[in-house]
């Protein structure tokens, strides 16, 4: 990488030395420094961690509930109305599953923002945190989907920065190493989240366990 291009990537990471040239640019839209643009990125991560905390007690309340109607039924030998419930209870746990699985997912991604912007090496590091932000959009955007809009935003910021820096210093965006380690957090976001669930959730009662063709159809949803 040559001097005109090194100085010209310090001054978008730091924001600093902006020339009459980079005024112009940034009046006619010029993103903001790379710097700043992970710091956003990292706050809408985290603000929607705390989104997420919070859904996850409001479903945790609204399942105790159910579930206790659901034995409530049951203790009324009403085996239709228990049914019933227990549907809704396996709907609430379907949304409650991707909840934790995105909030699992969004920490690592958090953490991993973190040590960009401590390390630096972005052109290496960035690249299997857009794909895990691509990937978990995916995963979720059909039960959670105003999280899905909200991860395709960051996943846009955050692939433009790494096109730049790697058109700056010669280093591809995304490959297979990345898209593999992306998969490899994701599923161990499912691990932690499969935990959490167990331990979160009581089990139905089996006699109003799902069909297994019900169950199997909620867990291949994830």
């Amino acid at each position: 990488m040559g001097l005109p291009e090194l100085k010209e990537f310090r001054r978008d990471w730091s924001g600093k030395e902006k020339t009459v040239g980079d005024v112009f640019k940034k009046f006619f839209g010029r993103e903001k420094p790379i710097r700043y643009r992970l710091a956003g990125a990292r706050y809408r991560i985290n603000s929607m961690v705390r989104k997420l905390e919070v859904y996850g007690e409001k479903l945790k309340s609204r399942d105790q509930e159910l579930f206790n109607r659901v034995v409530d039924a049951l203790m009324a030998k009403d085996q239709i109305r228990a049914t019933m419930y227990a549907n809704e209870v396996a709907e609430i746990r379907k949304i409650a599953k991707a909840v934790f699985l995105t909030q699992v997912a969004l920490e690592q991604i958090s953490l991993r923002l973190e040590s960009v912007q401590e390390l630096g090496d972005i052109a290496v590091n960035l690249a299997p945190i857009v794909e895990l932000i691509k990937d978990l959009r995916m995963a979720v955007k059909d039960v959670l989907p105003e999280i899905g809009i909200e991860l395709g935003e960051v996943h846009d910021v955050l692939n433009e920065t790494m096109i730049e820096i790697g058109e700056v210093v010669g280093v591809p965006g995304t490959g297979i190493a990345a898209s593999t380690e992306a998969r490899k957090i994701l599923e161990e976001a499912r691990v932690v989240a499969e935990q959490r669930m167990k331990e979160i959730f009581p089990t139905l009662p089996s006699a109003v366990a799902l069909p297994q063709s019900q169950t199997t159809q909620v867990e291949q949803s994830h």
